[in-house]
This record gives C-alpha cells, structure tokens and sequence, in this order.
C-alpha cells in the first residue's frame, strides 16, 4: 500500500475510537485496526464514575480526576449515559465509616461547583447541592411507607422505591443517594462506529488483526512504522498502541519492557420478576477479594439486571490478576482464563457464577432470590499500569517520540488520552498546530439517536446479549 497515514491505531476499543475520533475532528487522518466485527468490544463498562464512589479506598485525587473526566465524556457521548442515581450503602459487618464518605462527598460538591464555574456546560450532573442527599434510619422508615412511584423524579421517591425492596436493617446508617449515572457500552460503541464509518479522516478496519510492526524509523524513509496485517502493510508515521491488556505483546516485539498488571473479571446478567417502579444502581461497599466484596446491581430495561460481586466466586477469579515479570512486558494469564477470553464459557460456568451473584444480592434484597440466569457474562480483561491494583486511572506514556501507548482503566479516561496524544503529534510536527475549538466533536454529535438506538441493538445481538442491555433505562427527552 502506497499511502501513507499520519497515526496508526491498533486497538478500536474505548481509547482507540475516541483518539481516532479527536484526530478526526481535526483533520488529521488516521488507519484504526480491530480484530473484532465491531468497536468497543472489549471489557465492559456500565457506570459513570463521576466521583468514584464505588471505591472507597482510593484518594480523593482519583475521584476528583473521575470526576471531571466522566463528564467530559458524558458530554461527548450523551446517548449513552443513563440518567437514575446510585444507591451507596455499607453493610454492618464492614469497616468503613459514614462520616470518611461524607467528607469526601463534600469534597466532590466543591470540585463539581467549580467544574460548573470553569464551563457551564459541564452541568450534567443536575445541580451540585443535589450531588447526594443522605437519608437516616428514621426517613427511611417513612419513605418505606410511601406508595411506589412507576417514573421516580426526585431523590426521595428513588429511595422510597429502593428501601422498600431492601433489608436495610443489616445496613449502617445513613445510607446515601448520589448522582453517579449509569453508562450504556453497546451504545458509546454504535454512535462510535457511525462516527467513525461517516468521517473521511479514519479508515476504520476491523475483522483486522495486526500481525507485527516494524521500526523503520531509521532507514531514512518519509514515515516511521509499518504495521502489517494477513493482507496488507500500512505505512504511518505515528503510532498509537490502545491494545488494551494485550498492548504488553506490540511492546515486547518493539523491544521496549514496561512494568504492568492485567486483570480478568465478569459481570453477570440476570433476570428479575418485574417490579412497580425503577429503582437505581444498588451498591453494598464490602472489602475486595474478601468472601464480603463489594455487590453492585445495576438495572437495564425489560427488567435485566448486571451483577457484580467483587470477590473470587464472583466477578473476581483466582490467578484473574497477573503481572509481567522477567522483563517480559505482557502478563500471561492461565490456560482458564485465556479460554473464556477466545473461545467463550462452559455454560455449567456461567449458571453456577450467576446463581452466587443472584445469592449476593439476596442477602440484601431478598426478593431478587427469584432472579435467574438472563444472559453470558459480560466480561473482558483491563490494564493497570505499574504494579498499584487499586489504581483506577490511567493515561498515557510516550516511550519514544512518534509512539503512544493507551494505559485507560477507567472508559472514562480516553478523551483525556487522546488530546495528550493530540498534543504530542503536534509537539513533534507531524501535524500544524490547530486551534482549540472546544470539547465537543461535532462528527458525534451528527449522528441521529435513531441510528445509535439501531445499531447499538444490533451489537448487543451481535455478541449474544439481549436487546434491552442496549436501551438507556431512562429514555433521553
């Protein structure tokens, strides 16, 4: 092939898109490689971490950074994000305390304001006084007595639909409601894709896999890498690594050793018999890894709910987290593991995961005991820079001039990955220098939500899933 990219992207997940994306919306052409039929089809995400609590343990540093970047992609995805609150609670047998939440909630009401005060469109979150609201033993006991409402509006009538299905009993007081939304991934992927099929500055290839990539940056030619597949070589002169957990196998074959960690985990899908009101994502903070981890469940629509349950049984796997070593930069995970992530689950696997998921839950929601199987798991290995696995943030290192490499935990960290490689492609000149012209991209915001609404189903499909894990449990007005 004759023609010669300005940026190579191996790797359509998250990171990839959105870079190729960015790159997009400023002209700037780019050749985008995924092995799969589709975009956006590695590990799953259904949650906005605007304020990471769901993690109670890491700093406020991380939820801040959460923060502020869920939003940037909230606003660059709006078709995605499922407008119901979060449920936070913590169990009577678990050590943290009411009063470290609280603090740190206040701290996010402070840092949203000022969001809100630096560009008024970074409002997504409703208003910032209405960020959480606590709710004692005493209230509870009273909205457990208030008739169900259908289409909850206001916080006390998303509680009063929730506590009436819970044993709130067993739970420490007070208990909070805050605005951290759902996050819908068949649908990011869709208005993706879309995006990406329209622009004339990616040529997107999937069904694609890239075989190997070679250095030439010193033999004197007029770009820098050739990236070889079954078919083709593509000649670019920037190359960006958004492999996700394999990026450890391009680094190795370029010679370069980077220490990291990659984890596989599962979320469940499960049916529920229907209930007379929406209730929001449920969680029940608990210590990861231990037999009490973390329970979260998460609604979609026609009554689907996705487990997790963070601990070995559950959504975590013995050996699940392994880390490179011997100066080899890709981790190895056991001969298990690899099977589920090429060639799928037994299904004896997924019955007897999804009924211990189903059992978590019952212990605080005892009529979910009715729940069955609704679906394969949703599952996928992430990457975690270093050797912190507590860390869930993740941008991007630059190990030599006109090479990238995409180091996203969270989904929500790709746009800021991309305007940093946006940034360094202009450092080195391979591009002009443009100017800022916002954080919207106005190639997304041409798709139709009926487009993503069809799409985003025929993924779902695609990948064995029902159709409503594709719908936004609130429809967007």
């Amino acid at each position: 092939m004759d023609k010669i990219y300005n940026v190579g992207i191996i790797g359509a997940g998250v990171s990839g898109v959105v870079t190729a994306l960015q790159l997009a919306k400023h002209g700037i052409d780019s050749v985008l490689f995924e092995q799969e039929k589709s975009v956006v089809s590695g590990p799953p995400f259904c949650h906005l971490h605007a304020g990471g609590n769901l993690y109670p343990d890491i700093s406020e540093s991380q939820c801040k950074l959460l923060m502020k970047q869920s939003i940037e992609m909230a606003r660059l995805f709006p078709e995605s994000i499922d407008e119901r609150p979060t449920f936070i609670s913590v169990p009577k047998t678990e050590k943290y305390e009411f009063n470290k939440l609280e603090e740190r909630l206040d701290m996010l009401v402070q840092y949203y304001e000022d969001l809100i005060a630096e560009d008024p469109a970074n409002k997504i979150l409703g208003a910032p006084e209405h960020y959480y609201k606590i709710y004692t033993e005493a209230e509870l006991n009273v909205l457990a007595k208030q008739p169900t409402i259908k289409h909850p509006k206001s916080p006390d009538q998303w509680m009063t639909n929730t506590i009436k299905l819970i044993d709130y009993k067993k739970l420490k007081m007070p208990v909070i409601l805050v605005q951290e939304y759902g996050w819908n991934l068949f649908r990011l992927g869709a208005q993706a894709q879309l995006a990406l099929d329209k622009t004339p500055f990616c040529d997107l290839k999937t069904n694609t896999s890239v075989t190997s990539i070679k250095d030439v940056r010193k033999q004197n030619l007029n770009y820098n890498w050739e990236i070889t597949t079954k078919d083709e070589v593509y000649k670019v002169n920037y190359l960006v690594n958004s492999c996700g957990f394999k990026a450890g196998e391009f680094d190795e074959s370029l010679h370069l050793n980077t220490e990291r960690l990659i984890e596989f985990k599962a979320a469940y899908v499960s049916k529920w018999d229907p209930i007379p009101g929406l209730i929001p994502e449920l969680i029940f903070h608990g210590e990861r890894g231990t037999p009490r981890g973390m329970v979260q469940l998460t609604p979609y629509c026609d009554d689907y709910y996705q487990i997790h349950g963070m601990t070995n049984e559950i959504t975590l796997f013995e050996n699940g987290l392994v880390k490179s070593k011997n100066n080899v930069p890709q981790p190895e995970f056991e001969d298990g593991i690899k099977q589920k992530l090429t060639r799928g689950w037994d299904y004896k696997e997924v019955k007897s995961r999804t009924e211990k998921a189903i059992a978590s839950v019952t212990k605080f929601v005892p009529s979910f005991k009715s729940a069955s199987v609704g679906g394969p798991p949703l599952f996928g290995a992430q990457q975690i820079p270093g050797d912190d696995p507590s860390l869930r943030i993740g941008e991007v290192r630059f190990p030599c001039k006109t090479y990238a490499r995409s180091e996203i935990v969270k989904a929500s960290s790709a746009l800021t990955v991309a305007n940093q490689i946006l940034n360094k492609i202009q450092e080195i000149g391979i591009m002009p220098s443009i100017n800022d012209e916002g954080s919207q991209n106005s190639i997304l915001e041409s798709i139709s939500k009926d487009d993503i609404d069809a799409l985003a189903e025929a993924l779902a499909e695609q990948r064995g899933y029902p159709k409503s894990l594709s719908r936004l449990v609130i429809e967007k007005k």
